[in-house]
Parts: structure tokens; C-alpha cells; sequence
């Protein structure tokens, strides 16, 4: 796939907005390695092949397993998962397929029995920022395969 155009050069004022919104919401207090696995989940439900490139390649910088990577496609059935971690990855779906219909209520109580008031909004405003990429990175076919990992402060 060839790249329609570069967002980023278009656009840079708001690139650089994005940009802003998507590094506050990698600086909360969330671990790293739920936070990627969350990237990879959303950016698989909307097939964004240079967001799973990039989110895999930093998860694998933070030390997540190529098993586990491998298996957040079918994290319901795969028991690599932790409770948390999976309250994230349902969250995560429901947040990134809100043409399903709302977040279920149901859903939200589960979701805040391994999350605070401040760790669920912290954790939906980054699972909007992976979905505005996804869109950015789909909608002008940004190429897959160029991405170098980012350094983590903290390991998986």
C-alpha cells in the first residue's frame, strides 16, 4: 500500500495537537504494558497495519511476550491475561466499536472493579488516542514496516 499523503508535513499544527493528546494520555499512571496491549487490540479492530507495527514493536521493547501478542486477538479465550488486563481489553472494544451501540452499563461496573474513577478515564482517553491514529494512519495509508521502538521507562 502506498501512502496517499504525509499528515504530519500537511498538517503540522495539527499533527502537533494530536501529538500533545497522544503523549498525555502514554503519561498516566497506567502500566506500559497494559497500554499496548490495549494499542494492539484497537489497532487490530480497525485493521491499522502501521499502529500494530508500531505497538507491537514498543511491546516487545517493554519485554510482552510474542505468546501473548500473538493471543490478544482471542484474549477472551486465551488465559495469558490477567483479570485486569482483560477488564481493559473488553473495555478497549467497546470503546474503539461504539457503532455496536453505547458502552453497557454492565460493562462499566466490571471495567471499575479492576479500574479507579481517575484509571478508567485515563485508560478510555487512551484508547481514543490509538483510534485517532488508527483513522490518521488508515484514512492516508501510512506504510507499516519503518517504525524503530521507543525507549520504556519501565519493562512489561
Amino acid at each position: 500500500m502506498t501512502a496517499l499523503l504525509n499528515y504530519a508535513k500537511a498538517a503540522p499544527e495539527s499533527y502537533q495537537a494530536m501529538l500533545k493528546f497522544s503523549n498525555a494520555a502514554h503519561q498516566v499512571a497506567l502500566e506500559p504494558a497494559l497500554l499496548e496491549l490495549v494499542r494492539v487490540r484497537a489497532s487490530q479492530l480497525n485493521h491499522c497495519a502501521f499502529c500494530l507495527d508500531m505497538h507491537t514493536i514498543d511491546a516487545r521493547a517493554a519485554g510482552e511476550t510474542e505468546q501473548r501478542l500473538y493471543a490478544v486477538a482471542a484474549w477472551e479465550e486465551a488465559p495469558f491475561f490477567t483479570p485486569r488486563e482483560r477488564a481493559a481489553l473488553a473495555w478497549t472494544e467497546a470503546v474503539t466499536r461504539l457503532t455496536d451501540g453505547p458502552v453497557p452499563e454492565a460493562l462499566y461496573h466490571e471495567t471499575r472493579e479492576h479500574f479507579g474513577e481517575k484509571e478508567i478515564v485515563d485508560l478510555t482517553l487512551a484508547i481514543i488516542a490509538i483510534n485517532g491514529w488508527n483513522r490518521l494512519a488508515g484514512v492516508f495509508r501510512t506504510e507499516a514496516g519503518h517504525y524503530k521502538a521507543r525507549v520504556h521507562a519501565t519493562t512489561a
